[in-house]
């Protein structure tokens, strides 16, 4: 910048239409998470139908079961907040449902979204490999440009680049994210990952008086 300019008269970037993830570090106790981990680890569990190394236990809604019950609890006020960030207003948010990852090592994740809700979460139980976090991918098509510039000089930037990947997570951590956000998980080269993931939904969404009702 010359140092004569007027400030008044600098370059602005403005965050255009920009796209909110919320992480909650260390929102489940150490306590906690080894509870859940040991009941998930005693549950049924069915593998994933695109990796032999990844299973799940079955999607459950929160209130059967005294330990989602709690988990769901503590993310409603952070549910609260982030919609707000979505919608402008601090509505009442249900956790509709529940499951359980297991990814063992070698194990991946394909890229995926979650239909039928507005607001997606997933704990953390146990550590991750540094290369194996979850990596949320830019939504495809849209309106943008079709052209790309990508190589080993271009700088990448939150602008230009095609995937995030989240920051080294620690047990008892929570990320919340849009439901339509693409997102998958590399291959696992770390020990057993296991994270809880669920799906919320507002009691409601109003525009200008007509008014869409939602219930789990």
């Amino acid at each position: 910048m010359d140092q004569n300019q007027d400030p008044a008269t600098e370059d602005q970037i403005e965050l255009l239409f920009p796209i909110p993830l919320m992480r909650s570090p260390q929102l489940l106790s150490s306590e906690l998470c080894e509870a859940a981990i040991a009941a998930i680890r005693a549950d049924k569990v069915e593998t994933n139908l695109r990796s032999e190394q990844l299973f799940h236990t079955t999607i459950a809604n929160p209130l059967h079961s005294n330990l989602f019950q709690e988990i769901a609890a503590l993310a409603m006020p952070k549910l609260v907040d982030f919609g707000f960030m979505l919608f402008g207003e601090r509505l009442n948010w249900t956790v509709k449902e529940m499951w359980t990852n297991m990814l063992e090592p070698g194990g991946s994740q394909a890229m995926h979204s979650h239909a039928n809700s507005f607001i997606s979460g997933v704990f953390y139980l146990t550590p991750s490999h540094p290369g194996s976090r979850t990596m949320f991918i830019r939504p495809p098509g849209g309106f943008e440009y079709s052209f790309r510039h990508h190589t080993r000089e271009a700088a990448l930037g939150p602008f230009n680049a095609g995937k995030y990947m989240v920051p080294v997570t620690e047990p008892g951590d929570l990320v919340l994210f849009p439901s339509y956000l693409y997102h998958e998980v590399p291959k696992n080269q770390g020990d057993q990952r296991i994270t809880i993931a669920f799906n919320a939904i507002p009691d409601r969404l109003n525009c200008w008086g007509y008014e869409i009702k939602f219930s789990a």
